[in-house]
């Protein structure tokens, strides 16, 4: 169901907002008029608001960038920078990624870059008013049409072009990614971006319900902008959070790999576990993999002894996990890779105490027993989890050296193939279990005991 409500853009096709027609039904004329008195009594109306003259923007220009925009000019387009890149520009930082949006159509761009001779690449995103040429065989640049959302379904979006920059501003999620900037240094800002951006304030552009209805991703998009911008771990506006709390049921329908690139960017960033902890008072978690009963106390005791420590995003991510179980279900949703999955599984499984004597020796037997290429990196993060006071001596172990090779093992008569590998492992365990002190002469002397043992296992299974 597509809802409208004033001052937004939502829209269903049988809903109507005319007395005749429904707003689908409108003509492009009638529905960008609309559009358009919906948002100005909030828009700037005039949306310059200063020229940017910094080295960081200079330093944008490629001679392939000036390439881009000659030619834009020469065939009367209007392009300028988009987003994310301008956002980055004005809080003195160099953005790494430029977007580009043009009142040029897609069918415009592609007469305009073959007339030209100019490659282009990745069509697939023409559906969506993208097209990316690459200029002097040397640089790509991701171009797209000004455009509205006129059907939504909270994933996806049927789009209408236009060359009206405020309303494309509009259907964007955030103030501070809602700005453009031309190639002289205009910065246009619409929804006060620059504002918010100076407070570290983040909001969503217009009604905050209707920006996550959208693309239900958006409710991710703002606790990970949340930790880029603002400065203070919990001063979110409560109704922010109540828009978010009133749509969670969407982010159901969003994809795991979706969710989980998101996430990981959250939990990268700063006020990790505040945010973590907030996304789940907001009731997000049984969407986004998390048990429906995070263990919240946990979580809190983690962050508290061990935020300082740059956790990898699972591990905690594990705090809120109460056992392996909930490790594969989280898996399951989010599509982890085989490196994540298996640092969930080896936290929840090995994050209980393990006294000893010689506090890291139980830690540096799990690396010398596991065949497993990851699991130093494993163990560290269990030590980061644990807040253990011996990890940077962990970090600095040199892993001792098996002493026993195959060769050695048919020098005593034991064959190739998965016999040795067997007797390896059974040796090496025991190895690891003597604190990997045994010389390999003394190990060679367990050999006919283990290849017994081995041999009484293969006949109680028979």
């Amino acid at each position: 169901m597509f809802l409208v409500r004033p001052g937004v853009l939502h829209f269903a096709r049988n809903t109507r907002l005319f007395s005749s027609k429904p707003l689908a039904d409108l003509s492009e004329g009638e529905r960008l008029n609309y559009l358009r008195k919906m948002a100005l009594p909030k828009s700037r109306e005039n949306p310059v608001i200063f020229k940017l003259d910094s080295p960081d923007f200079h330093s944008l220009f490629t001679d392939e960038l000036k390439t881009l925009a000659s030619m834009f000019k020469r065939y009367g387009y209007e392009i300028r920078i988009a987003g994310g890149a301008v956002r980055d520009l004005l809080s003195g930082l160099r953005p790494t990624d430029l977007d580009f949006a043009t009142t040029a159509t897609p069918v415009q761009m592609k007469e305009m870059f073959t007339a030209e001779n100019v490659r282009m690449i990745n069509m697939n995103g023409e559906k969506h008013g993208t097209i990316t040429p690459r200029i002097n065989d040397k640089e790509n640049f991701e171009v797209t049409t000004l455009r509205i959302d006129v059907v939504t379904d909270g994933r996806r979006a049927e789009v209408q072009f236009t060359t009206d920059w405020l309303l494309d501003a509009l259907r964007r999620d955030l103030t501070i990614n809602s700005m453009f900037l031309d190639f002289e240094g205009a910065v246009y800002d619409y929804f006060y971006g620059y504002e918010d951006l100076k407070v570290h304030k983040v909001q969503f552009v217009g009604d905050a319900a209707t920006r996550i209805k959208e693309d239900y991703l958006r409710i991710l998009r703002y606790f990970r902008f949340y930790g880029r911008i603002a400065k203070e771990a919990d001063k979110h506006e409560e109704g922010t959070l109540n828009a978010i709390r009133e749509n969670k049921e969407g982010l159901g329908n969003i994809s795991g790999e979706r969710i989980w690139m998101e996430l990981r960017k959250i939990l990268e960033g700063n006020f990790a576990g505040d945010l973590l902890i907030k996304i789940i008072d907001c009731g997000l978690s049984s969407y986004i993999g998390l048990p429906e009963r995070p263990n919240v106390e946990e979580l809190k005791k983690v962050w508290q002894n061990c935020g300082h420590l740059k956790l990898h995003p699972i591990t905690l991510l594990c705090a809120t996990l109460r056992n392996q179980d909930d490790a594969v279900a989280l898996n399951s949703r989010l599509k982890l890779s085989v490196f994540e999955r298996d640092l969930a599984l080896f936290i929840t499984e090995h994050r209980a105490p393990k006294p000893h004597v010689k506090p890291l020796m139980p830690y540096q037997q799990l690396v010398l027993k596991i065949n497993n290429k990851n699991v130093f990196q494993y163990v560290v993060e269990v030590l980061k989890y644990i807040n253990s006071p011996h990890l940077e001596e962990f970090q600095n172990w040199t892993i001792p050296k098996f002493p026993v090779t195959g060769n050695m093992l048919k020098e005593v008569g034991v064959e190739s193939g998965r016999k040795m590998g067997l007797v390896l492992t059974e040796l090496r365990n025991y190895w690891a279990d003597q604190e990997y002190k045994i010389s390999a002469e003394d190990l060679l002397k367990q050999v006919p005991n283990i290849l017994n043992v081995l041999s009484e296992k293969k006949r109680n299974k028979q």
